[in-house]
């Protein structure tokens, strides 16, 4: 720890994070605070993290302010909302010698700038011993705006707390203090605004908390063009993939909706495969020496098995069974010859008609275990038949080995439900009987997209049309941030006065956009968000949001490109992504020399053994015919000029692969 620097402790209270330290976003984001806008004053002594448990919060508390060491500042995050596992107020409110609600007031007020929803939390700040305590939301954006809104004025607060003399630090009177504090005389909603060129940065508590339009300053005030950087493709996959949440495992029973999961566990037969010995064809069982291999000769048959439960009587030298593929031998038995090797040398008269008594054996050299499956001899009781990571597929080998080895149960990583909103006042549903009014667009996207998500093997929600309300599409996301883990939507992330999706998403849900626009065509206006969210559990956790550009075709093939490599990762599938081939040009094609495009292709194995793309036709974003027969995305470079026909280029497999 740096000499003279003030001390912070963070204290993490998650069930989820005290169970995997992993999952915690918060301490990371907090500590940042401290480094990048403490003003070289702070230093985080030490992180903690414990369950929502009163007492467990407790503890850790009474154990930093009641040491020798105690540090100038705690601050908790997490538990100070609504829900029965809420308990943080409570275990703190306890602890305090002295109430700090200022402090309080200075974090509300700052919210409240931000979201009327701030009001929901319930912060606690105070002082025991020589500590300053404060509460902040479990959200991690949250916790940092709360932070922040506070964090100039703490450093004279917790100096005061250790001891400081109060007639000393205020000799130079309130403008000396506000002036060592780099804090001016503007309103805490002033100084929530975007940093200015010319202007002192140190005169702002916090960077501007929003990039997208503001709906209630009117459309003369929107962007002239987007504040999103448009970045590459590469680099927004990046970016989806850092912020998707890590596998979760569930305990799973082994039947046919395990397909398309993938096991966190290696697995290990609980019993040999088969169990008992087992002929391989229909013939008969016989005795053989080891000394003497010759089976010619006619026997009398004593016995059947049939490939059913049950005993069948021991066979003694001499003696045939007539047996059935996959049946059980009978005890004595070393060897079976098939059928086709025998002739039925004697009959007898049964109430079922004609059987047989005897049967003639035309074969000579019958080894020991011909036509015989040993007991284990195709898996071993304890032998590891799958591992871990191992994708569980349609074909059925896989569930057909765990059904074999009878594990009933099977451990995997959880899929993630997935909901489909499309937004827009002109959007109607695709099977309304009616004909179009003037404007009116028949909803395309929603079953599109959901077609595609079910058709990767993830649950899907219908969650309707949105209208281009905010209070309205606000609402919807809501409801559907209860009802799924990740939200697709289709409409409202371009540059209108009623494109509303990146405004609702940060200013009225509280989420961070990573990104706005991506170089590429189709799907430029392609925007990725997180919104923290309080599970049932009471955790908090983040909903994922992939908002895609209203145009059918750009709905598609961003879904497919971003949508997919996110679910899959989610779910522990790996590699990710759309499987990638070399195909061949069939005709001449024209990229875009500005961005990278993907292209809509048809893509069929020739009769000469190389895969051959050939192009949907014209590939306008809003052309849903481009779609049709398409099973691949032609990778294009942004580039002038034309690529001949012949050229072998990069292309994406959407679905399968076609026959000439």
């Amino acid at each position: 720890m740096s000499e003279g620097k003030l001390t912070a402790a963070i204290l993490i209270v998650s069930d989820t994070a005290s169970r995997d330290p992993s999952t915690d976003k918060a301490a990371p984001i907090l500590a940042d605070v401290f480094n990048q806008y403490g003003s070289n004053q702070w230093a985080v002594s030490e992180i903690q993290i414990v369950s929502d448990d009163v007492v467990a919060i407790q503890r850790q508390v009474v154990k930093w302010c009641d040491g020798e060491k105690s540090p100038n500042l705690i601050v908790t995050t997490g538990g100070t909302g609504f829900t029965l596992k809420d308990n943080t107020p409570e275990a703190i409110n306890p602890l305090l010698h002295k109430h700090a609600t200022g402090l309080i007031h200075g974090m509300l007020a700052a919210s409240l700038e931000i979201t009327p929803f701030a009001v929901m939390s319930r912060p606690v700040a105070g002082v025991r011993n020589r500590s300053i305590i404060i509460t902040l939301p479990g959200s991690p954006k949250g916790a940092r705006e709360n932070l922040l809104s506070i964090l100039k004025q703490l450093p004279h607060a917790c100096k005061q707390a250790a001891g400081e003399d109060s007639r000393i630090a205020h000799a130079g009177g309130l403008k000396t203090l506000e002036k060592q504090a780099g804090i001016g005389h503007n309103k805490m909603a002033q100084t929530l605004q975007h940093h200015s060129c010319g202007h002192d940065d140190s005169a702002h508590t916090v960077p501007k908390a929003y990039t997208s339009n503001d709906p209630a300053e009117g459309a003369a005030q929107r962007h002239r063009e987007s504040p999103y950087p448009k970045i590459s493709v590469e680099d927004a996959l990046q970016l989806i993939l850092e912020n998707t949440p890590t596998p979760q495992c569930i305990q799973v029973p082994v039947n046919s909706n395990l397909v398309g999961c993938v096991l966190a566990e290696d697995v290990q037969a609980e019993e040999p495969v088969p169990a008992f010995r087992a002929s391989i064809m229909d013939g008969y069982a016989v005795v053989v020496a080891q000394d003497d291999t010759n089976g010619r000769g006619i026997f009398p048959v004593t016995s059947i098995s049939h490939a059913s439960p049950g005993k069948t009587p021991a066979l003694q030298p001499g003696q045939i069974a007539r047996i059935t593929t996959g049946a059980p031998l009978p005890a004595g038995a070393t060897s079976v010859v098939k059928i086709e090797v025998t002739r039925v040398a004697k009959k007898i008269v049964t109430d079922n008609g004609q059987e047989e008594s005897e049967v003639e054996i035309k074969k000579d050299n019958i080894m020991p275990g011909e036509n015989v499956r040993e007991v284990g001899s195709d898996v071993k009781a304890g032998e590891t038949i799958l591992r871990k990571g191992d994708l569980l597929t349609a074909v059925g080998g896989e569930l057909g080995l765990l059904a074999s080895v009878g594990r009933r149960e099977v451990l995997v990583y959880k899929k993630p439900t997935v909901g489909v909103l499309s937004t827009g006042d002109e959007i109607v549903p695709h099977d309304r009987p009616s004909s179009l009014r003037t404007g009116e667009v028949r909803d395309t996207n929603r079953p599109t997209v959901m077609a595609a998500v079910r058709g990767w093997g993830f649950e899907v929600v219908d969650l309707g049309i949105a209208k281009d309300k905010q209070d309205t599409l606000e609402q919807s996301l809501r409801d559907a941030m209860r009802k799924v883990e990740v939200i697709i939507t289709t409409g409202g992330v371009s540059m209108g006065e009623l494109d509303l999706l990146k405004p609702t998403i940060e200013r009225s849900l509280g989420g961070t956009i990573h990104f706005g626009r991506i170089s590429m065509k189709p799907g430029m206006p392609t925007t990725f968000a997180t919104v923290p969210f309080k599970n049932t559990a009471g955790d908090m956790e983040d909903r994922l949001f992939f908002s895609l550009p209203g145009n059918p075709a750009s709905a598609i093939v961003t879904s497919h490109l971003f949508v997919l490599p996110s679910l899959q990762r989610s779910s522990g599938v790996n590699p990710i992504g759309l499987p990638k081939i070399q195909v061949v040009l069939d005709h001449d094609i024209r990229p875009d020399p500005e961005r990278p495009e993907y292209h809509r292709v048809v893509v069929t194995a020739g009769k000469d053994g190389i895969l051959h793309a050939t192009s949907t036709g014209g590939q306008r974003s809003s052309r849903v015919g481009s779609l049709k027969g398409a099973n691949a995305l032609l990778c294009l470079p942004a580039m002038g000029g034309t690529i001949a026909t012949g050229e072998r280029i990069q292309a994406l497999m959407m679905g399968s692969l076609l026959n000439q």
